[in-house]
């Protein structure tokens, strides 16, 4: 009941905004909670709503909440310890040296977490009303020998506030738009970003978002590669991270849209009756980013967010979407034409990709094999099966990589343990991805087969502090979406309408360049 009724209210404010009004919803004191709000901070919080339409069936909703609470100031962190004692050693030590210090226990999990008990415990010195009086603290502590201090604003630590929130949602109800929603690659090839205003500029988009997580340094594979599963007109781009969720788009105006946790596999088979499994797809051999891939990877062959397996031994798939060479570096491979047939074996890696054909390019064993069963002649076919969740991948269909999961069956259902967002090793790393508030870019869909794409402004104290896993679940539930997840955010969270950024990026530097996008065209 609290859903449909929320619903009900975002469709009320909808149709205020196509008239050209705000409207301003708070709780009545006695009312139920959040019943006519996004569940942020208190009920009863001012909020407003102002809504357009971008085209038949697309509309654009902005939507602010709270105000900048009195009680949040600037800190600096300078440890956080799993156990209680380690962090009080941390504090002693601080006052020893002449400052105030506390110890504030970190005592959620992700939902899925196993493990019990509290995540761990901060150790925090100085209380500012400026970042930057902050920041001159934290130098302070560096030069005294404390390492890995940081700055941090309290409104954005996943406890109470009030505030203030910027949500930016995209409704696209395919009923009544008639034009095509898809994944758009940046710059068209693998190995390149784009800002989202120009990617919506170029392919002239009614409005679009960020898509998913990608490869930012040479260290962790090639930079802008699509760190998961990207499939494009039907074609496989990027692998998957296997069983993390990811939004998949059929083909035209996302009728049938729908989340799903996906895993793929890809088999080359030489027509002497050798086969192998292809690793991976348009990317550095040996450097898997986001690990749950294929067998001998290493450490894990299991998910893990933000991190870089690796495996000396593989053989990658290349196509045209990667541009005109394949990645340099000792090994072979073995260039195949448009039917499959080997037309040159190479040895070492960094050579050209033909149009309309492909290489196979093999690293250790996966070398030695290309070698043994892909001389010039052979033919070399590779089979690809992507599954996962019931979703149906046809002729056409796009995918845009995600996770973690945020609903399921219109209830809060967040898998970041079971796709690789918790490190049981370091739990930090889960504190400041998932539990603190951060910008956000969510999807979903709807009972009644509407397309959700949110954007959560963040990082900016005073305007918005942004969303934690479990915000941005109760965001997703109370636009009216009983399917969501995650896509890439942070300083990648973008929202054009009209092409035009609606969102404020949280980089001091400004707009991120991106790796692909979902793209709302005419």
């Amino acid at each position: 009941m609290k859903l449909q009724k929320g619903l009900l209210c975002v469709l009320a404010a909808l149709i205020l905004g196509t008239l050209g009004l705000t409207s301003a919803l708070a709780a009545a004191p006695n009312g139920p909670a959040y019943r006519d709000e996004l569940p942020l901070g208190n009920p009863g919080l001012k909020e407003t709503r102002t809504t357009e339409q971008v085209a038949p069936g697309v509309t654009y909703t902005r939507v602010v909440r709270g105000e900048e609470s009195r009680k949040d100031f600037y800190t600096v962190d300078v440890a956080f310890e799993a156990g209680r004692a380690a962090a009080g050693d941390v504090a002693d030590q601080l006052r020893a040296d002449g400052y105030k210090a506390r110890v504030e226990r970190v005592s959620d999990r992700a939902p899925d977490d196993p493990a019990g008990g509290p995540s761990g415990y901060l150790v925090r010195a100085g209380r500012f009303a400026t970042q930057a009086g902050a920041d001159a603290f934290g130098a302070r502590l560096t030069a005294d020998g404390y390492a890995g201090t940081r700055t941090v604003y309290t409104g954005e630590d996943g406890g109470k506030t009030t505030g203030p929130w910027v949500v930016h949602v995209l409704k696209v109800d395919p009923g009544l738009y008639d034009g095509t929603l898809a994944p758009e690659l940046a710059t068209e090839v693998v190995p390149e970003r784009e800002l989202l205003t120009g990617i919506s500029a170029r392919t002239g988009a009614l409005a679009a978002v960020n898509g998913g997580y990608f490869v930012i340094g040479p260290n962790d594979g090639t930079p802008r590669d699509l760190a998961g599963i990207s499939v494009l007109g039907g074609g496989a781009v990027s692998e998957a991270v296997d069983g993390r969720t990811s939004l998949v788009l059929p083909e035209g105006d996302g009728a049938g849209s729908d989340v799903a946790a996906l895993s793929d596999s890809y088999l080359a088979a030489s027509s002497d009756g050798a086969s192998l499994p292809v690793d991976g797809l348009n990317r550095k051999p040996g450097l898997i980013r986001g690990c749950g891939g294929e067998g001998g990877d290493n450490p894990t062959e299991e998910p893990k967010h933000d991190f870089t397996c690796t495996d000396s031994s593989e053989l990658i798939l290349f196509t045209p979407l990667f541009g005109a060479n394949t990645e340099p570096g000792e090994g072979a491979e073995a260039v195949l034409d448009p039917s499959g047939r080997v037309t040159e074996l190479r040895e070492g890696r960094g050579g050209p990709i033909p149009p309309g054909g492909s290489v196979l390019s093999g690293t250790g064993a996966g070398a030695g094999w290309l070698r043994a069963h892909a001389a010039p002649g052979a033919t070399v076919s590779v089979k690809t099966t992507i599954s996962g969740e019931g979703a149906r991948l046809d002729e056409g269909t796009g995918v845009v990589n995600g996770g973690p999961r945020l609903l399921r069956g219109g209830e809060e259902d967040i898998t970041a343990f079971a796709e690789g967002f918790v490190y049981p090793e370091n739990p930090e790393f889960y504190y400041r991805f998932g539990e603190r508030r951060n910008p956000r870019t969510l999807a979903g869909t709807t009972p009644g087969g509407d397309l959700l794409l949110v954007a959560v402004d963040g990082r900016r104290p005073g305007y918005s502090v942004g969303a934690s896993f479990e915000e941005g679940a109760g965001i997703m539930g109370a636009l009216g979406s009983d399917e969501a997840v995650n896509l890439d955010g942070g300083g990648s969270t973008g929202m054009t309408v009209r092409q035009g950024l609606v969102t404020r990026p949280s980089d001091t530097t400004g707009e991120r360049p991106i790796g692909d996008a979902v793209v709302v065209l005419p």
